[in-house]
């Protein structure tokens, strides 16, 4: 099957492209059950304005379902919805709000998702929120996890844990040595049928639910690139660890990873690195233009970083091949012309970016 997104990318290697414009328009033009997965991280319903921007709350119901329901249409059969949402307070007391959960129903309600499962982010090094209600009137401890839904098409999305299996603890690497030292085969109290087959080494744990991932990324040619080229950073990235835990379980190599609300774009960078093709979509030219700086593969200058900058954010279409092989001279004589992001079925796997 051929088919094409008329868009041209901001800039582009040779496994997706990132995208600036509003992610409604850009889904439109996707065939509809050509993505595995999107996955992504709105700007949260906070009643603080941040940078970043977000809406109020009451809002914010109407507004993502738009998104919600294009996804729904553009993903396959067995593809996935995974969406990262942050808690947030109503206005004015130290009481939670309930957006975040009511848009869950609604997705399940009235757009159609199943719930696969709902994850728990919790990231230790998150700095003390509310302040008010937190650091000034010590009524509350921190907010330091965020609910993501895993949402499917259908009730049998493409998934593998095995993909993800942690490491063993010390004390099961020993049960496994060694399981009649450390336990009996038997029905515990709890009903739990504990058998031989307890001590098989499986070749990881299987993970929970909760997903304890610091955020505290520091250095890096993302925020070297940002210092170079005098733009700041995006203030709510989240952590590589985040995306690649589902990319890797919810999708197989070729498949179409989205991200709707790129930011930094993480999400396209992780993809890269796990042989995923994907696109990325972000309104803000400035953030499309930074997070170019994540597929450079070695330290470029000051002045190729500044050029990177401003030929992303000012409509060309830039091919990241291109500084991974030629110089900065050469570059400043490069002009791509990158027409129509051309898309060809490559069978159950996914949809492959040429």
């Amino acid at each position: 099957m051929m088919s094409r997104i008329r868009s041209k990318p901001a800039y582009f290697t040779c496994r997706g492209g990132a995208f600036i414009g509003d992610s409604r328009e850009l889904l439109s033009e996707l065939p509809d059950e050509s993505v595995n997965l999107v996955i992504t991280s709105p700007p949260f319903a906070l009643q603080r304005q941040k940078a970043y921007g977000n809406l109020d709350q009451h809002e914010y119901l109407a507004w993502f379902l738009e998104f919600a329901k294009l996804v729904h249409s553009k993903l396959r059969k067995d593809g996935s919805f995974v969406v990262d949402f942050g808690g947030a307070y109503m206005k004015g007391v130290p009481a939670r709000s309930l957006y975040n959960f009511r848009i869950l129903i609604r997705m399940v309600d009235e757009v159609g998702f199943f719930l696969a499962e709902d994850f728990y982010w919790f990231n230790p090094s998150k700095l003390p929120s509310p302040i008010e209600w937190v650091n000034k009137r010590k009524l509350r401890v921190k907010d330091s996890v965020n609910t993501v839904w895993w949402l499917s098409k259908s009730e049998w999305p493409k998934s593998d844990i095995t993909k993800v299996l942690a490491p063993y603890s010390d004390r099961m690497k020993k049960l496994i040595e060694d399981p009649d030292k450390f336990y009996k085969p038997k029905v515990r109290p709890s009903g739990h049928d504990i058998g031989k087959g307890f001590g098989k080494d499986n070749g990881g744990a299987i993970p929970p639910n909760l997903l304890q991932i610091p955020n505290s990324e520091s250095n890096g040619l993302y925020l070297s690139g940002c210092k170079v080229a005098g733009v700041k950073g995006h203030p709510a990235r989240f952590p590589a660890k985040l995306p690649e835990f589902f990319i890797r379980m919810l999708t197989e190599p070729n498949d179409l990873v989205v991200d709707i609300f790129a930011g930094s774009n993480t999400t396209g960078q992780v993809a890269e690195a796990e042989g995923r093709d994907w696109m990325a979509f972000e309104a803000l030219p400035e953030y499309v233009g930074a997070s170019a700086f994540r597929f450079l593969e070695r330290e470029q200058s000051p002045e190729a970083m500044k050029l990177l900058f401003k030929r992303v954010t000012s409509g060309e279409s830039v091919n990241i091949e291109a500084y991974h092989t030629q110089s900065t001279l050469d570059l400043r004589e490069d002009t791509a012309s990158y027409g129509p992001l051309t898309m060809r079925s490559s069978g159950p796997a996914g949809t492959r970016l040429e």
